[in-house]
């Protein structure tokens, strides 16, 4: 199975940025937990990062023609208000997961809104970067 986990912006600063949120693992530590994962399950599992609305739906539209059979991702604030975002997911017939690493339902009111789950066959949150694994696992049973 081809998988693509999408990051978006400010999630390469992970382990630098508000850690009693989002943990002291850094990127690359994340990036090592998927790579162990798809060495597990034989899968060929791509990342992509990128702090860029465009590079983003890029990426996503990209997916369509590559072959790739799933989809995680977690938009970052991109969540909460990018339609481009969900745009590009919505034209995409491929399962996808979005994942938040904190609660997002337990924070701030603008955090609570996501306008990308709906194109989304699934929303994991509050798992810390477990949720990733998560994802994939759910992709791999559908």
């Amino acid at each position: 199975m081809k998988i693509l986990v999408i990051n978006g912006p400010n999630l390469n600063f992970l382990g630098i940025r508000e850690k009693k949120i989002y943990g002291t693992q850094d990127y690359q530590y994340l990036l090592d937990l998927i790579d162990k994962k798809a060495k597990e399950t034989g899968d060929d599992i791509q990342t992509f990062q990128s702090n860029h609305e465009g590079a983003i739906i890029d990426r996503i539209q990209e997916a369509y023609f590559d072959g790739t059979n799933g989809i995680v991702i977690n938009p970052g604030a991109y969540t909460h208000y990018s339609y481009a975002i969900r745009d590009a997911l919505a034209s995409v017939d491929i399962p996808k997961v979005e994942v938040h690493i904190s609660d997002i339902t337990s924070r701030e009111e603008f955090r609570k809104i996501s306008v990308t789950a709906p194109v989304c066959n699934k929303q994991i949150y509050g798992q810390g970067l477990d949720g990733y694994l998560q994802a994939i696992d759910f992709l791999r049973e559908i």
